[in-house]
């Protein structure tokens, strides 16, 4: 087991039994030499192009999301994300809606912290209720199978905060293979693409009131070795809501749909310290967000409670001020 990865296992462990855990301070990362891979963020790459692909987070090489897919996501956050019973009626007075987070041991960790930065904002509605799904060790793959016992783990977090499977109605999804090993690319892109697709289709099967899911990829990682497939983890997301908004039928949302509407929720990735490798300098990314070598465990991978906070602030950020989100998130 790689440094640092014990206390994430037993992070997952213990919030799966419910047991809080006493914060414990994490390592410096082993090497810190990695400052910047050299590779361009997608908001960054813009109409340029990665191994022939045009970069942007949306189709075109734009950053902005189509004003028709916000607008349909602005509905159903309007008209269908709505306080919900048991049983999944609409109850505005008693009813609740359920954000949900699925993914792998960066997830529970970025997630958790995430939780707690909402629970202190005095403008979260009364009526969410966040449970942390993601699990420790748990990738794509396993994801992916309607019949792993990730699913059943979910099942009882959601049991054990008090709520069903039918007022899940939102989703945060940040999803990986083991080892960030994607293969060449761009078909193990696709490879993602397609499991970040099923674990979607999985969801909507299992919680028929999930209307919005907000997917991630990756923050940097200080491993060379895994530098490319957590670059290129972003392509898959791209390509997973490029292909939705697009009309693909394994990805239909709304009424009669199998998916969630996706977006992204939010791009994280930075190229670390940028060229430079000096913490407030030339930033590993245009809009000033970076990543230093203390926002990481000493595996390189994991965040540390820097880095957990960076991650939390960002999707707090978006789902306190996105239009697909505000209408159930704040007061």
């Amino acid at each position: 087991m790689k440094p640092g990865r014990l206390g994430v296992y037993l992070t997952a462990a213990a919030t799966a039994l419910g047991v809080a855990l006493i914060p414990q301070p994490a390592s410096a990362v082993a090497d810190c030499t990695y400052t910047h891979s050299g590779q361009v963020p997608l908001n960054d790459l813009g109409t340029g192009t990665y191994n022939g692909l045009t970069g942007g987070l949306y189709p075109g090489g734009s950053n902005v999301r189509p004003a028709a897919h916000t607008s349909a996501g602005v509905s159903l956050a309007q008209n269908q994300v709505l306080p919900r019973n048991a049983s999944g009626q609409v109850d505005l007075v008693n009813g609740k809606v359920v954000l949900i987070s699925i993914g792998m041991s960066n997830t529970t960790q970025e997630f958790q912290k995430f939780i707690a930065t909402a629970k202190a904002s005095p403008n979260l509605s009364d009526k969410l209720v966040i449970v942390d799904g993601a699990q420790g060790g748990k990738d794509a793959t396993a994801w992916a199978n309607p019949a792993d016992a990730t699913w059943s783990v979910l099942a009882s977090r959601l049991s054990n905060a008090g709520v069903t499977p039918a007022q899940v109605q939102a989703m945060w999804l940040k999803e990986q293979y083991v080892g960030d090993n994607l293969g060449a690319f761009p078909q193990g892109a696709q490879n993602l693409r397609n499991s970040l697709a099923s674990i979607s289709r999985n969801a909507r099967a299992k919680y028929p009131n999930l209307a919005l899911g907000y997917v991630a990829s990756r923050i940097y990682t200080y491993d060379p070795a895994r530098s490319a497939g957590a670059y290129q983890q972003g392509w898959a997301v791209k390509k997973l809501i490029q292909d939705q908004i697009n009309g693909a039928s394994d990805l239909t949302y709304g009424a009669g749909g199998v998916a969630p509407w996706l977006s992204w929720g939010p791009y994280m990735w930075a190229d670390g310290l940028g060229a430079d490798g000096v913490a407030g300098g030339t930033p590993g990314r245009s809009d000033g967000l970076e990543w230093a070598c203390s926002d990481l465990e000493s595996d390189g991978v994991h965040p540390s409670p820097s880095g957990e906070q960076k991650v939390a602030n960002l999707v707090f950020n978006q789902l306190s001020t996105d239009p697909t989100s505000t209408p159930w998130f704040n007061k």
